[in-house]
C-alpha cells in the first residue's frame, strides 16, 4: 500500500549535502535513512497539523510536536539532546500584508533531518528553496539555521530602514504641513515600531543563547556565523529603540 502524505506538508527536499536538493514522495520520507542526505520537511500547520504522524513517524517527542503545531509563539531556542527546538519570527514582506505583522516559523533540527513549520507564508524559506534549486544552498543543518536566520535578518534591517527615512520624511515636513495629518503618520509609525520590537528583542536572545550554547549540532564556523547574525539583530534592536525614541521627541513637540 502507498504510503500517505502526511498533512499539511509543502514539501519534503532531501539535500545532497553539496548545496542541491531533490523531491521526494511520502514513501521516500518514510524509507529515508541518514546516509541518504539531509532530510528537510515543510508542513503548513493551519487546518490539521499532522502531530500523530510527527509522533509514530519521525519520532518526534510530544512538546516538541506542540510547539510546532503551536497557534501562538514568541522567538525562543532550546537544545533537547541531540537536537534544536526554535521558534523564530520574520517580517511580513507578503504583498498586501502589514510588515509589523511578524510571521513565525517553528523548527526542529537534528544533524540529519529538519522538521520546519508555518501558519503562513514565509519569503525567507522560500529564498532557501530557491538556492538549493539552484545547487548553492546550505549544506548542513547548521548552515541552514544560519542562512535562514540571516535571511530573516536581511528584511528586519530593511524594515528598519524604512521607519528610519519615513521617520526622517516626517521630522522634514514643511511647516505649513497639517500638525494632525503628521500626527497620525508618527501614531502609526509608533505603532509599527512597537510591534516589531516585541518580537526582535526575544529574537535577540534566542540567537543569543544559540550561539552561546551551540551544542553538538554547529561547526566553528558556523556557531560563529550564529554570532554575526545574533550581533546583526542587536543592532537593529537598538536602530528601533532609537527610531521609538526620535518618534516620541517629534510627537511632543508637536503637541
Amino acid at each position: 500500500m502507498a504510503a500517505r502524505t502526511p498533512d499539511g506538508l509543502l514539501h519534503a527536499l532531501l539535500l545532497d549535502r553539496n548545496g542541491g536538493a531533490k523531491h521526494i514522495q511520502a514513501a521516500d520520507i518514510e524509507t529515508w535513512r541518514p546516509d541518504a542526505g539531509l532530510l528537510w520537511l515543510h508542513f503548513d500547520v493551519v487546518e490539521r497539523p499532522p502531530r500523530t504522524w510527527l509522533r509514530t513517524v519521525l519520532g518526534l517527542e510530544a512538546f516538541v510536536v506542540d510547539a510546532l503545531s503551536a497557534d501562538e509563539t514568541r522567538p525562543r531556542s532550546l537544545n533537547v539532546g541531540d537536537g534544536l527546538l526554535a521558534v523564530l519570527r520574520g517580517v511580513n514582506t507578503n504583498p498586501g500584508e502589514d510588515p509589523e505583522d511578524m510571521v513565525s516559523i517553528r523548527l526542529w533540527i537534528e544533524n540529519d533531518r529538519i522538521v520546519s513549520t508555518r501558519r503562513r507564508k514565509l519569503l525567507s524559506v522560500q529564498d532557501l528553496r530557491d538556492q538549493l534549486d539552484q545547487g548553492q544552498g546550505p549544506k548542513t543543518s547548521g548552515e541552514f539555521l544560519a542562512a535562514l536566520i540571516g535571511r530573516l535578518a536581511d528584511r528586519i534591517g530593511g524594515f528598519v530602514d524604512t521607519m528610519e527615512d519615513r521617520l526622517s520624511s516626517i521630522e522634514e515636513s514643511e511647516t505649513g504641513d497639517a500638525v494632525q495629518v503628521r500626527r497620525r503618520s508618527l501614531a502609526v509609525l509608533r505603532r509599527q515600531i512597537a510591534s516589531v520590537r516585541r518580537f526582535v528583542a526575544p529574537q535577540r536572545d534566542a540567537l543569543d543563547r544559540l550561539y552561546r550554547n551551540p551544542g553538538a549540532l554547529f561547526s566553528d564556523s558556523e556557531s560563529n556565523s550564529l554570532r554575526e547574525e545574533a550581533d546583526r539583530v542587536t543592532r537593529y534592536l537598538e536602530d528601533l529603540d532609537l527610531a521609538r525614541e526620535r518618534a516620541v521627541v517629534l510627537q511632543e513637540e508637536l503637541l
